[in-house]
């Protein structure tokens, strides 16, 4: 069976893979201290994210940092759960992967 590739190979797209690894590491960060505070639904719900975040393809990338975005909600945030300091810098480090997303693909249309 013959694999299709759907975009190009994350070390061709320099500043997304550079997102893509800092939002990684800050969600390291974000998983133990989940783990520290027993938080197990926001450990379940955070737990694939680093890797997910540090080896997907950019569409399953795109989708894993909404996913990681979806967690800030307006009646229901980690905000709530986890320490300002690690969610802030999460936020942070996913909306620059967004952008960094976004601007490719702006360019590439």
């Amino acid at each position: 069976m013959t694999q299709v590739r759907r975009g190009p190979p994350r070390h061709e797209l320099p500043e997304v893979d550079t997102a893509a690894l800092d939002a990684a590491r800050a969600a390291d960060r974000l998983v133990t201290a989940a783990r520290e505070m027993g938080s197990d639904r926001w450990l379940r719900y955070l737990e694939p994210l680093p890797g997910r975040l540090r080896d997907d393809a950019l569409p399953d990338l795109r989708a894993a940092a909404r996913v990681a975005r979806a967690a800030y909600g307006p009646k229901d945030s980690i905000r709530d759960a986890l320490p300002a300091d690690a969610t802030e810098a999460f936020l942070d480090r996913i909306d620059r992967l967004l952008r960094a997303i976004a601007r490719y693909e702006a360019q590439r249309d």
